[in-house]
């Protein structure tokens, strides 16, 4: 199956959304389609060996819109374009509309031939500024369709073609005892209105989706290939794997690779947070959109394209943005119905208006407003665009949400197990205290232990090694060096043997502890590692894993969101009572396995509980899988950006707490968008079928009607973008 992503263009409305989707769906081959309307874009998974993309072009052109499928056009210099053709347009109506509602409101039956110069006015506004509507809804009309153009085109063509059968033949509306009234500012002022609200959209809508933008601006366009010992320019989509990459200080990094020459500091910080730069050498790893800092490195490409570290990210966050909430799901199903029923609406009210109304021109007048202010843009709006907004956010803070679903199911969380290594703690072990048997012994056998530590890759090792290091202690040359997992490690340096490990270890080389070396350890919260020399222990270290600083203001965040928090650790029953007092943890479980995690996971959600599990997502593989919403805590390994529902890029704790505010917000926006744009529809249709005016004399104009429709629409984008002034809160 392949996924992707295509710009779609055409779509006015949450009908024509409806329209593309279903029209996809039912090509064969294509396993799924979800169009995101506020973006413009349909995602589609078909199977590539059956589907062709000109099919699924073709499949879309017949229902009248277009989808883009070359990948070579400039999409943005399009969309340049095309704003900047809307931009003309709207001005060009204004130009002319100003004169019309002037002499129409002001100035009527003033003027000589006043009804032709309204006329040549008019048509300017009618044939140029708003002939999409006329356009798109001729082609929705030859595939038997309908969407908001098909009521626009209705409402204004009615009006300006009535308004012209007027202006040349009044005679006949006269000889039937009817007016010959004309109603060309109906026409222009719904047009000029519709079209400032589109504008307004378009530019809403782009400041959704800026986060996407500002990503993909981490990607130069051009990056400097090595090849034979040449240098030369090459675009970045045309680099190959295994392809060398000259990258020079202050240049952003174009594609992950591996360090074949140089060293230098890389800035990160975008993918982890971290704001000091870290250094790099030979043999470690760089990643596409970070920042190369003072040295000139030449890297071997790893990773190009699509999976790049950077590009996978941006089509994580397209893919959320794209994502539909359950409650969308009846949004859409509204959405295909509503135009022929808005239709229907305005033939009855023409109908009872005609027969029981005052006048002709009050049915005609009703008619016109019912087909313009029934408009379901902002229905279509509602969800992406606070989607897009708040998915965005999240991403430039470094909150990568997978969908909309985990969203939904993030405001349901009542229960959050962590994983205590990585997560409430650095997950890097350090030293805490450190038990010589006497000086003599510290002198003489810490060159010794620290040529063994420095052997092994174990991250425990490796906090002892740095340890002595920083004590200043020389290293000995290792021979018969030897690591038994779980336990430790033995070495021969000038034919004495030596061990390091656990306290199993020692008993499996019958190794004398000394009594008060033993009651150290013993009383201990940390790990404890003995190092013995000739069958008799010299020093016993005790490690910890640092809590990290704000992780108990976290947890009280988390539990004034009404949130449960539980800890699991494999780590003793010391450890874990000693981190859960310095959290705030009420609730510890401790000495697990992984699948013991999983166990508790099931424990909870039998209990009726909404269970979130966040962990690293390799160690805790299972019991995230069995979750009802999985965190990976992490600089995005491969694992937790394929699998988490939620991934915190970045290694600072508040970003737990904050997801969990996110989510909120969002849902929030989604409710209120929808709830404004249902109400909207529900009061504004019946006031302007005219249900009011027998008691209030109330009668809604065409005009105000358009407007009322272009405010729906732009208000519920600007509520949305609300969230990108959102405070998530520092804990």
């Amino acid at each position: 199956m392949t996924t992707k992503i295509y710009p779609v263009r055409g779509m006015t409305c949450a009908s024509c959304a409806s329209s593309v989707e279903s029209m996809l769906k039912s090509t064969e081959g294509v396993d799924e389609a979800v169009v995101n309307f506020a973006d413009s874009s349909v995602r589609v998974q078909y199977a590539d060996e059956t589907v062709a993309e000109e099919s699924l072009a073709k499949a879309v052109d017949q229902i009248g819109y277009e989808l883009v499928i070359d990948d070579n056009q400039d999409m943005e210099e399009e969309e340049r374009r095309a704003f900047q053709k809307r931009k003309r347009k709207l001005w060009i109506a204004v130009g002319f509309s100003l004169p019309v509602f002037v002499l129409s409101m002001f100035f009527a039956g003033l003027l000589p031939f006043q009804k032709w110069i309204l006329l040549a006015l008019t048509a300017p506004v009618v044939g140029y500024a708003g002939n999409e509507f006329y356009v798109n809804a001729w082609k929705q009309l030859k595939h038997r369709t309908t969407n908001m153009d098909t009521l626009v085109a209705l409402g204004t063509g009615i009006a300006f073609l009535f308004s012209v059968f007027n202006t040349v033949f009044p005679q006949f509306m006269l000889s039937q005892g009817l007016p010959a009234d004309v109603y060309y500012e109906s026409a222009v002022i719904i047009i000029t209105l519709i079209l400032l609200g589109r504008f307004l959209e378009e530019r809403a809508k782009s400041n959704a989706s800026s986060a996407i933008k500002r990503l993909m601006e981490l990607q130069p366009d051009s990056v400097r290939v090595i090849e034979n010992g040449e240098t030369s320019e090459k675009p970045l989509s045309q680099v190959k794997p295994e392809e060398r990459v000259l990258i020079r200080p202050g240049e952003r990094i174009p594609v992950d690779g591996e360090i074949m020459e140089g060293s230098t500091s890389v800035d990160e910080s975008m993918m982890t947070g971290e704001s000091l730069p870290v250094d790099k050498k030979k043999g470690q790893s760089v990643f596409s959109g970070t920042m190369n800092q003072d040295g000139s490195i030449t890297i071997s490409a790893t990773g190009v394209g699509e999976s790049s570290y950077l590009s996978r990210i941006i089509d994580m966050v397209r893919q959320a943005q794209g994502s539909k909430p359950p409650v969308q799901k009846l949004v859409d199903k509204i959405a295909s119905i509503f135009v022929p029923i808005v239709i229907a609406i305005a033939v009855i009210t023409f109908g009872v208006w005609l027969w029981a109304g005052p006048s002709f021109s009050h049915a005609f007048i009703t008619m016109v407003s019912v087909l313009i202010i029934a408009c379901p843009c902002a229905l279509g709006l509602a969800t992406p665009t606070a989607l897009m907004t708040g998915i965005g956010m999240g991403a430039e803070h470094g909150i990568l949400v997978k969908g909309a679903t985990s969203l939904e199911i993030a405001k349901k969380v009542d229960t959050l197990i962590l994983d205590k290594t990585g997560t409430l703690t650095h997950g890097k072990p350090e030293v805490a205290e450190a038990f010589w048997k006497n000086d003599h012994d510290k002198r003489e056998l810490a060159p010794a232990l620290a040529g063994m530590e420095e052997k092994s890759e174990h991250p425990l090792a490796k906090a002892i090694t740095s340890y002595l290091q920083k004590q200043g202690s020389n290293t000995f040359d290792v021979d018969d060096f030897q690591n038994l997992s779980g336990k430790g490690i033995t070495a021969t340096i000038n034919g004495i043997d030596y061990l390091a490990g656990n306290f199993k270890l020692m008993q499996q080389y019958d190794i004398q502890i000394d009594r008060e070396l033993n009651e150290k350890a013993r009383a201990s919260t940390g790990t404890a590692i003995y190092f013995a020399a000739g069958g008799d222990a010299k020093s016993v270290f005790i490690l910890k894993d640092r809590v990290k600083e704000n992780a108990s203001k976290v947890i009280e965040a988390l539990q004034k969101q009404k949130i449960e928090v539980v800890m699991l650790t494999g780590d003793a029953e010391n450890t874990a009572h000693e981190v859960a007092q310095k959290t705030g943890i009420d609730k510890y479980h401790a000495s697990l396995l992984p699948e013991d995690k999983k166990t508790f996971v099931e424990k909870y959600q039998q209990e009726g509980k909404t269970v979130a599990m966040t962990g690293d997502g390799v160690n805790d593989a299972a019991a995230l899988a069995l979750a009802d919403m999985s965190i990976a805590m992490g600089s995005g390994s491969d694992i937790a950006l394929d699998t988490a529902d939620i991934t915190l890029m970045h290694s600072d704790l508040n970003h737990l707490s904050q997801a969990f505010v996110l989510s909120r917000a969002i849902n929030k926006k989604i409710r209120q968008n929808l709830f404004w744009a249902f109400f909207y529809n529900v009061i504004a249709i019946p006031v302007a079928a005219g249900v009011l005016y027998p008691a209030f004399g109330l009668l809604l104009s065409p005009m105000i009607a358009g407007g009322a429709m272009a405010f729906s629409s732009v208000s519920v984008v600007t509520n949305s973008l609300g969230l990108k002034w959102m405070k998530l809160g520092d804990n």
